[in-house]
């Protein structure tokens, strides 16, 4: 089974996958962007990818959103990390040595409180990936620069940890999405959350009697999430994360929501997963096909 995520091995979207295949034999396809992972799934050269969507000291990741639902995708699972960021270097460095660290965008944002502690001479640089940047260092025998990862970066890529613990909040989770071509597969279990998708109309009060009919439903909101409609000035879509019951409640909500909104699209209905369980995927497609 073929799975692309935004980095190579040892990353926290490899860790993901890891989670949620644990039993099974998987090949990575490895991507430097995230819309390279939805344009790989799209291009049958991956059977799923693997995509972060929101993080509790980041929030939400905008444009993976849109990169969702620019095409025919569905959400089918979902895994949390808990993220602990590592500052590590080359084996002869020392913290006292560093004047550049390197990361990804998100993971540098995760950590801002510790970075600016380091002196306004010292450069902060926005790299593809946590682990490409770590490789790169060891490879590449560089000095003077550390990157920021988990600590099985700094184990893999035999890197020395210079200190650990480094994110703003130590109770950091990342959520990770398991995304596919709408209606490749479906999972054995019975869904409990879902993802859904709509625009409304300008009236006053349309978002709170949304919201109050999937109250009447027994339906739970979870996250909810604006995001503009490209290429409409001033209008925005809602993506909406909802936990249910009985999935008999959350089918007539959005029966009934569809009467009362533009454009509903539901991006996923699957099992809520704090616990990380095994994805349980049936009618897995290979290479396409």
């Amino acid at each position: 089974m073929k799975v692309a995520i935004q980095g190579i091995e040892g990353s926290f979207h490899d860790e993901a996958v890891q989670k949620l295949f644990p039993n099974m034999e998987v090949e990575l396809v490895k991507c430097e962007a995230f819309d390279h992972v939805t344009q790989r799934v799209k291009d049958g050269k991956a059977d799923y990818g693997v995509l972060a969507i929101e993080n509790t000291i980041a929030g939400s990741i905008l444009p993976n959103y849109n990169l969702i639902d620019a095409d025919t995708f569905e959400i089918f699972d979902e895994v949390f990390l808990n993220i602990q960021m590592y500052l590590m270097a080359l084996e002869t460095e020392s913290i006292i040595d560093i004047f550049e660290v390197h990361s990804h965008p998100v993971a540098l944002l995760q950590c801002k409180d510790y970075l600016r502690k380091f002196p306004p001479q010292f450069k902060i640089i926005e790299g593809k990936d946590t682990a490409s940047e770590a490789k790169r260092i060891r490879e590449n025998n560089i000095q003077g620069v550390a990157a920021i990862a988990g600590k099985q970066v700094a184990d893999r890529y035999g890197l020395k940890i210079l200190d650990s613990n480094i994110q703003d909040i130590k109770e950091n989770e990342t959520r990770f999405v398991l995304i596919g071509k709408r209606g490749d597969s479906f999972s054995k279990k019975v869904p409990n959350k879902a993802t859904i998708k709509f625009q409304l109309g300008s009236e006053v009060g349309t978002l709170s009697r949304a919201l109050q009919l999937l109250a009447e439903h027994n339906i739970n909101l979870t996250k909810i999430q604006s995001l503009p409609v490209l290429g409409v000035p001033w209008r925005y879509a809602f993506f909406v994360d909802l936990t249910f019951d009985d999935s008999k409640n959350f089918y007539n909500a959005i029966k009934a929501l569809a009467e009362q909104v533009k454009e509903l699209k539901v991006v996923g209905a699957y099992t809520q997963n704090k616990e990380n369980a095994p994805s349980e995927l049936t009618n897995v497609v290979h290479d396409g096909k």
